[in-house]
């Protein structure tokens, strides 16, 4: 029955056709010029918002989607917004991975509980992990490849009056809250990170293997679990997941020296909740490739001081501009570099800022408002 239902509703839901996206011209859909693919405004159930994503590697590894209208299988709600960003790494195929099955798992959670929960988050999470994990334990004998890519995995759920953040990996959320007795804009960190550059996090990855001292080693300046990867949790990564995959035909720069009992990497999400408060204005998603370049607040005022449209353009040329000055050149001369030679001057940059209406967030539960489904970077395809 369940399987019915979500056949029905993809036919009653037309997803943008690829084409129809990578035209210039009109914003209905998106528009992509170059190495940026963006959507300057839209609206979803509580309120308006903007999407931007920028290529700097050879293949694009993030993914993003923006789901708003009812988050279950049933029609009748409840009512709110989705916001995913996927930041892949060693290539895109565990982030596209996620684009296709994680929201399909909350929506089917969600119908069976009856409603939104972090236990509905972290379900949908485990069950979008274990599927891909099949996946690469089908392909490994044809493709050892798909044993070492990963990605991070943030999400933004408002539903019900309620903010619910998740996060694996070092992307970031960040909430924008109005002083008002300043006119100030407050920025509040909603996800929690799991990055070796972060002590805390060096300390839980030694508590958790006390007897593997290169458990997080610096190389090249930077902490890095095992000498492979920055971050701690991640979905994919079966290699560093599974000590089936830690053998040939896996290519020997992936390959540890020893063997081990416990998966290293986790994929336990970081889950955040709280009640929207009536000054809280917008919420900023972004991959890591925005918040190397800027600071949280640097980014709230941003979005606070310039028009909402074509606001995540603005953020993804702002991380662009300070990419530029930390090499001591032109933002207009790092335009001029392609996609792969890119990558040593900042990352893929995925941006989404969600607007919060609270007006129709009180009222979300009863009215279903925008249908709204956007995936961005799967459409988006290398410039040839």
């Amino acid at each position: 029955m369940v399987t019915l239902l979500m056949n029905l509703l993809s036919a009653c839901v037309r997803r943008p056709s690829s084409k129809k996206l990578l035209v210039g011209g009109s914003d209905a859909l998106g528009q992509q010029n170059g190495l940026l693919w963006y959507k300057d405004f839209g609206q979803h159930v509580n309120g308006e918002f903007s999407v931007a994503v920028f290529q700097a590697n050879k293949l694009l590894e993030d993914r993003s989607q923006i789901e708003s209208g009812s988050l279950s299988l049933m029609d009748s709600g409840p009512f709110g917004s989705f916001v995913g960003i996927y930041d892949g790494h060693g290539g895109p195929e565990v982030a596209q991975y996620i684009t296709n099955h994680l929201f399909g798992h909350i929506k089917r959670l969600m119908t069976e509980q009856q409603s939104m929960s972090v236990d509905v988050i972290r379900k949908a999470i485990q069950a979008t992990e274990d599927g891909f994990l099949s996946l690469v334990s089908q392909q490994w004998p044809l493709n050892p490849h798909i044993a070492s890519v990963g990605s991070c995995c943030l999400v933004g759920i408002v539903c019900d009056g309620a903010i619910y953040v998740s996060n694996l990996g070092d992307s970031r959320a960040i909430l924008g809250r109005l002083v008002k007795a300043t006119g100030e804009i407050l920025a509040m960190q909603l996800s929690a990170e799991h990055n070796a550059s972060i002590e805390s996090i060096r300390k839980e990855l030694q508590s958790m293997h006390p007897n593997d001292p290169q458990i997080v080693v610096l190389k090249h300046n930077v902490w890095r679990v095992k000498g492979l990867i920055q971050i701690s949790r991640s979905i994919g990564d079966a290699f560093l997941k599974k000590a089936e995959y830690n053998r040939e035909p896996l290519d020997a720069k992936f390959r540890l020296r020893e063997t081990f009992r416990k998966p290293i990497l986790s994929a336990e999400p970081s889950i955040s909740t709280q009640k929207v408060h009536p000054n809280d204005q917008f919420i900023i998603f972004a991959s890591d490739g925005l918040w190397e370049q800027i600071s949280n607040q640097d980014a709230v005022n941003i979005v606070q001081n310039n028009p909402r449209k074509g606001i995540a353009r603005r953020l993804v040329k702002a991380a662009i501009v300070q990419a530029a000055k930390k090499r001591e050149m032109r933002y207009s001369d790092l335009m001029k570099i392609d996609r792969d030679v890119r990558r040593h001057f900042h990352d893929d940059i995925s941006v989404t800022v969600l607007f919060l209406d609270s007006n129709l967030i009180s009222n979300s539960s009863s009215r279903k408002g925008p249908v709204v489904s956007l995936r961005a970077g799967s459409l988006t395809q290398p410039i040839k």
